[in-house]
């Protein structure tokens, strides 16, 4: 029978790896009998016959024959004098089995059909890309930057899978050019449409696991285990790290001489400020080592409302702290405790809010969204760092300060 532009088509897909000869069989005969479904009514006494490798198929349309005159249904039944057109003994009640053309279903039909196969092919490739990335949900993955737009980085992985790396999942030192190669893990895939969409990230505290597990053999081993990462991308991030052998130092290992083994780990994130500590169940234990680099005198805990106090020396407050309240915040994700830290001999110290009088609120708010809310606290600080830590002009913090002295000289 004629091949036509449609049969030419099956050698474009039948070497495609992304599918199988019995799945591309399936997908032939689904799209013939959608055609012959919308040229005859009904699709059910007809057998279609592919075979791809050769790029050939026939179709064979079935109906019994019945009296001249009596054809109720011209796709189900025919008439005597048409059957014995195709075979000159037939007899009524018979069944005739007649090849149906490709060109009897018109040019415009198998325009319809080979578009329709296009897209069909396109939907399976399409949901076996979907079904092979979200097995990969969670793990680093490697691509391309091909395309670099405001709100995110369109990548190409070597298949040519598009990628997408939103802005708020790119690190804030991220900068990335055209052919770049980019490590993320994938964050999540979904169908849009029949389109996957495969989103990366770089700022997820798996991504920051997943490196670990890349780059310290123990913990790939499974020797050491990484029982929680926190993260504030491109700033600051705590792990804990425990092993259930005790000839294995967790944290030296994770670090390494120098800091050698963690060292490709913090310049792929961008110079992140990375603490790793050992885990405990011992909760003292745990938010005391949570809060270094600062040295934690004692800690007093509520354990029904999941809190914590901490009592330092004033000179260990602002480590405590840390740069923007970054140690403090995540210390308390690490343990799941909120924390407060108290200075020793704090019964002196006054409250930032006893000088709303005296000091605007904005200028209090801007001290304390940086872990500073006594008057002790703000002048433990030399000026330069305040204003480091801080968005105030340096003639504000002169001014705050002159204020609180005058406080303490009373």
């Amino acid at each position: 029978m004629e091949n036509l532009a449609l049969i030419d088509s099956f050698s474009e897909f039948k070497d495609d790896k992304l599918i199988d000869r019995v799945t591309l069989m399936a997908i032939l005969e689904e799209v013939f009998r959608a055609a012959l479904k919308r040229k005859f009514g009904d699709d059910d006494n007809f057998d279609i016959i592919i075979n791809p490798d050769k790029g050939d198929l026939e179709i064979w349309r079935n109906r019994i024959v019945v009296a001249d005159g009596e054809v109720e249904n011209s796709n189900q039944e025919i008439s005597l004098t048409e059957a014995r057109k195709i075979e000159p003994d037939f007899e009524v009640g018979e069944d005739v089995s007649e090849e149906v053309k490709l060109v009897d279903l018109g040019r415009r039909a198998i325009l319809a059909l080979r578009q329709n196969l296009i897209s069909k092919i396109h939907e399976h490739d399409n949901t076996n890309i979907y079904k092979q990335f979200k097995e990969l949900i969670g793990e680093i993955y490697t691509a391309e930057v091909h395309h670099i737009r405001h709100r995110a980085v369109i990548l190409l992985d070597d298949e040519g899978n598009e990628i997408i790396l939103p802005k708020d999942r790119q690190i804030p030192s991220d900068f990335f050019r055209k052919g770049d190669n980019v490590r993320g893990i994938i964050e999540t895939v979904d169908l849009k449409g029949n389109k996957p969409s495969i989103i990366m990230s770089r700022t997820s505290p798996v991504f920051l696991e997943k490196l670990f597990e890349q780059e310290i053999p123990e913990v790939f081993d499974g020797l050491i285990t990484i029982k929680k990462v926190v993260r504030i991308p491109g700033e600051k991030a705590k792990v804990a790290v425990d092993s259930y052998d005790d000839r294995i130092d967790p944290v030296g290992a994770c670090v390494g001489m120098k800091g050698s083994r963690i060292h490709g780990i913090v310049r792929e994130l961008g110079n992140e400020n990375i603490d790793v500590i050992n885990y405990t169940n011992n909760l003292q234990l745990f938010i005391t080592r949570a809060l270094s680099p600062a040295r934690v005198t004692s800690i007093k805990i509520d354990e029904e409302n999941k809190r914590a106090e901490a009592m330092l020396k004033p000179e260990e407050v602002s480590k405590a702290i840390g740069r923007g309240g970054h140690n403090i915040r995540l210390a308390g994700q690490l343990t799941g405790y909120e924390i407060d830290v108290f200075r020793e001999g704090a019964e002196e110290d006054v409250e930032l809010s006893e000088f709303s009088d005296e000091i605007e609120k904005w200028i209090i708010d801007e001290l304390k969204r940086v872990g500073l809310d006594t008057a002790k606290s703000v002048l433990e600080l030399e000026v330069e760092d305040l204003v480091k830590r801080t968005d105030l002009e340096e003639e504000t913090i002169e001014e705050v300060r002159r204020i609180l002295k005058e406080e303490f000289e009373e």
